[in-house]
């Protein structure tokens, strides 16, 4: 397996914004805009490919929000890919990544219902529930 940075409007970035759409907007019957992706441009795309990059298992996005606080949003995997600790292995490689970069905090708006895989990592919720693309989520957050 390959965790690598994706380039933004690369072939590999179009194999993002489909998973990212079948996984997190479409079962919510939404789609990415042009404006969703365009916010993509300046953040760091990460992807988690086999081991001949022919397939994404995962991917997240990240995104800066100042000096020392990085922001985790879009992560996906595939749904044949989940509950084999991708998701896991995903994250960690982001907080490392995000680490190395000088961040030293990264923020979620989690789904309600992945809120225990994330608290596993050490995330903790810092907010009241709210709806986000038309479902519950908090906001949570950990020290990198």
């Amino acid at each position: 397996m390959i965790l690598k940075i994706i380039a933004f409007n690369s072939p590999e970035y179009q194999k993002m914004v489909h998973l990212r759409t079948d996984i997190l907007r479409t079962p919510l019957g939404l789609t990415l805009t042009k404006e969703d992706l365009a916010l993509d441009k300046n953040d760091i795309l990460i992807g988690y490919f086999n081991d001949s990059c022919a397939e994404l298992l995962a991917c997240c996005v990240l995104t800066k929000i100042d000096e020392d606080i990085i922001k985790l949003r879009q992560m996906a995997v595939g749904e044949n890919w989940q509950g084999k600790g991708i998701g896991r292995e995903l994250i960690l490689f982001a907080e490392k990544f995000a680490k190395k970069q000088g961040f030293n905090q990264m923020v979620m708006n989690a789904r309600k219902v992945a809120i225990g895989f994330y608290q596993k990592l050490g995330y903790k919720i810092v907010s009241d529930e709210f709806i986000e693309v038309t479902i519950p989520h908090v906001k949570m957050y950990k020290t990198i």
